[in-house]
């Protein structure tokens, strides 16, 4: 018996898609959409909206959504936003099941804005479609040749879930696996989360097959009781990795003054009540993209280190002694090496070797040991 498929499996698997306002138009986010989805080799019904052209990259268009000769799984919208109203509208007559709204100018724009995004919501309610965005980069599936993103960078097939509030964000993590060849199954840029948010993105990505580790870039929070249950569930049977920003603030206010000015005072959550919610869900906590980008490229492997204990080789004694003192500060312990490690040692290595043996206090001295190689 087939398992039962998630109620976003329309909008990450669509079997027919229509790109809402895709042009030819140089340096427009809807070219770039256009000529991904038709490089990736897509292979559902792809259908182009656009009233002014006849043809788009070999593909008839058609005036309007709604002269679309069959219902579809996905919309992709990059029409203007004073037009996205009607078009979620026209959508949702055509009986269009999910929509991408590549589209910006709302609730990060201020209270009209905001009175704008919740008419599509309304539209799109009132027809029971859901939406991803608005201003988001799109989503990629790799594996099922689905590039829907408003980005330059390709995508390997692979094991990665990326969830991610910044499209800059999944660009550059992008242009970082590509070359290093790591390879994603899902990378969903969330925009501002006028619908479709993180906890129903985490639990789609916690029951999908293809989804091996999880990795995720927060700013912040809007449903805190549906994004922990999602991420408590997906962390028992996945890694789930995350860099929240806004930690301070300064940084806060700083993100969001460039859309609104006059936002100045906005709801800050306790730093460290969230961390502690992200370590009693069991979810790795990261500060860097750099961390980011090794735990990506350590996971995606499949190299699985056994037993919690470490043993650093160096050709100095300095850079073993800061790699031992960061080891103290994050609490791992040093492992001890057996006599016949240190003879198969000696007999390989030049004779000024030299085994150093430190127990930092952060464990017992018995099972904390370090050697370096000088």
């Amino acid at each position: 018996m087939n398992a039962e498929r998630h109620y976003l499996t329309s909008l990450f698997e669509p079997t027919s898609i229509a790109i809402i306002g895709a042009s030819d138009a140089k340096n427009s986010s809807a070219v770039a959409l256009a000529r991904n989805i038709v490089d990736s080799g897509y292979e559902g019904k792809l259908f182009f909206v656009n009233s002014q052209q006849k043809k788009l990259f070999g593909h008839e268009t058609y005036p309007s959504v709604e002269n679309i000769p069959q219902r579809l799984d996905l919309a992709v919208i990059c029409s203007p936003a004073g037009a996205l109203a009607e078009t979620i509208d026209a959508c949702g007559r055509a009986g269009c099941r999910n929509a991408i709204v590549i589209t910006g100018g709302f609730n990060e724009r201020g209270s009209r804005g905001a009175i704008q995004q919740r008419t599509i919501l309304e539209n799109a309610r009132h027809h029971g479609m859901r939406l991803l965005g608005p201003n988001c980069a799109g989503i990629l599936r790799p594996g099922s040749n689905i590039h829907l993103a408003n980005v330059q960078s390709d995508a390997y097939p692979g094991t990665i879930g990326l969830i991610s509030q910044s499209g800059a964000f999944c660009a550059a993590f992008l242009d970082w696996a590509y070359p290093n060849k790591v390879g994603f199954s899902n990378v969903v840029s969330l925009g501002s989360e006028g619908d479709i948010d993180f906890g129903e993105v985490l639990d789609y990505m916690a029951s999908d097959p293809r989804t091996e580790n999880i990795f995720m870039y927060v700013e912040d929070i809007k449903n805190a009781r549906r994004f922990m249950s999602a991420l408590r569930t997906a962390a028992r049977c996945k890694p789930v990795l995350l860099i929240k920003v806004g930690r301070y603030g300064i940084s806060r206010r700083s993100l969001h003054a460039q859309d609104d000015p006059l936002q100045t005072d906005l709801p800050l959550g306790a730093d460290d009540v969230f961390d502690a919610a992200l370590r009693r869900a069991g979810v790795v906590r990261l500060t860097r993209v750099g961390q980011m980008y090794a735990a990506a490229a350590a996971l995606f492997s499949h190299f699985r280190p056994r037993g919690n204990r470490l043993a650093i080789i160096t050709n100095g004694g300095g850079p073993g002694m800061m790699a031992a003192d960061y080891a103290r500060d994050i609490r791992i312990p040093m492992a001890t090496f057996e006599p016949k490690t240190i003879a198969q040692l000696t007999a390989s290595l030049p004779p000024t070797w030299s085994p150093n043996v430190i127990a930092p206090p952060c464990a017992p001295a018995s099972t904390t040991t370090m050697s370096t190689v000088h």
